[in-house]
């Protein structure tokens, strides 16, 4: 196929870059023209589930301009053609939920340690790896002292490598909650600047948080694995501050995430307006249907509890936390697999900072292990996760006017999901960003 190419290329009069010449091809590509050609042996298109045989994607300063098969068209004379062999093409992965500024290996009171700007050095090289892995857009669900806006603004301006990053900035929680710092004694008290007491106080947080940089408000509804003193699924926010803060977000055109385990908070979250649901462990049966009736996302992080029950205390972990993962873990897979018997809408959210970051794609495997389709597992990844963020043709699919942020991986994703554990070539806004040369 390949010396087909070079030999359609040469009768055309445009160079075709193929298999070696990965790497110099698309330097020169860049170089000389606004226009790349991507080609690979089928494209996954993860609107219908169709896979279409020697695709051509057409990539016009870093958005897709045309999509269609092979030969279809003439191209022109003065663009390249970068064939990415016999791998499959996908659209650049989201992952709904990360922490690119925290560190599995680094748990506990080890964190203590360390100075607060190391966290935002770690960020970057975590950035990096994120995106190799295949994830070219994530949401940052949480960071202190607004880090992930100043890793985003150095990503955006192109100082450092990572993929697009949606900020939440602090996450809003209750005076004791999760969202709160509760790992000190009184002679040491430290309130976290998110933390709210009151529906006012809750929207007067929403502002504050948007005029530094939040894109998205992410709430504490309930207790959690890795906070200390609480009840992994007790409530801590009420109806009436959720609703205030899904209020004022909505005015200002952000969405609301909230950490949710327990059921009840889960269900508070749904009424007050809550866009999605990060955990959902122990949702219950009504509280599905509630999710289906409100169109409410769910995303579910069901790998990562492998991962912290393997590693135990040897990163620091509290044996408090360890207990509360012991004790959600395999319910809230079962909640997963109810979830998506029942009709949720679903998106891929891996919680990566609490497993290390760069092995995100480990978690489509247990998606399909726990009710999944490879497909639907795809699909929240990538075509649900760009809903849920509004930005629906922009991201998460190869189709006309959306970015060109682009994977390949070798093997049929369809047939064996793994494969996108380990992504073989990653282009981000027609930037090459991976791949073999």
């Amino acid at each position: 196929m390949r010396h087909l190419l070079a030999g359609i290329a040469l009768a055309f009069g445009w160079p075709a870059v193929a298999g070696a010449d990965l790497g110099a091809g698309v330097a020169a590509a860049t170089g000389a023209s606004s226009t790349v050609y991507y080609t690979a042996a089928r494209m996954l298109d993860v609107r219908t589930g169709a896979v279409i045989a020697r695709p051509l994607v057409t990539v016009t300063d870093g958005r897709i301009v045309a999509v269609a098969a092979f030969g279809a068209a003439p191209l022109a004379s003065n663009a390249r053609v970068v064939d990415l062999g016999e791998r499959t093409l996908l659209p650049g992965l989201i992952d709904m939920h990360v922490h690119l500024t925290s560190l599995a290996e680094i748990g506990g009171y080890r964190g203590l340690r360390y100075s607060d700007s190391f966290w935002s050095a770690v960020g970057v090289a975590n950035a990096k790896v994120t995106l190799e892995a295949g994830f070219t857009t994530v949401r940052n669900v949480g960071a202190n002292d607004f880090q992930d806006v100043g890793l985003r603004q150095a990503i955006d301006d192109g100082w450092v490598p990572g993929p697009r990053v949606v900020t939440a900035t602090w996450a809003i929680g209750a005076t004791g909650g999760h969202c709160d710092d509760n790992s000190l004694p009184p002679s040491f008290d430290k309130t976290l600047p998110s933390v709210i007491n009151s529906p006012d106080e809750a929207r007067a947080k929403v502002r504050w948080l948007h005029k530094y940089g939040a894109q998205v408000i992410k709430i504490c509804a309930t207790g959690g694995v890795f906070s200390l003193g609480d009840s992994v699924g007790g409530q801590q926010l009420t109806f009436a501050e959720m609703q205030a803060i899904a209020e004022e977000a909505h005015m200002l055109h952000l969405k609301v995430a909230a950490h949710a385990h327990g059921d009840e908070g889960i269900r508070t979250a749904i009424l007050a307006g809550i866009d999605t649901i990060e955990h959902a462990s122990l949702a219950s049966d009504a509280t599905l249907k509630l999710a289906v009736a409100h169109q409410t996302w769910f995303s579910m992080d069901i790998y990562n509890d492998d991962y912290i029950l393997a590693t135990g205390t040897a990163n620091g972990t509290e044996q408090e936390s360890l207990d509360k993962e012991k004790a959600i873990g395999l319910q809230q897979r079962q909640t997963f697999q109810r979830a998506v018997r029942a009709g949720v809408p679903m998106v891929f959210g891996s919680d990566a900072g609490v497993y290390p970051h760069g092995t995100n794609g480990r978690q489509f495997a247990k998606m399909v292990q726990w009710g999944m389709t490879p497909l639907q597992a795809i699909q929240a990844a990538t075509l649900n996760a760009a809903k849920a963020l509004g930005r629906e043709g922009e991201l998460g699919v190869i189709a006309v006017g959306g970015y060109a942020d682009l994977i390949a991986v070798d093997g049929d994703p369809l047939q064996d999901i793994r494969v996108l554990e380990r992504v073989a070539v990653v282009i981000k806004g027609g930037e090459w960003v991976k791949g073999s040369h």
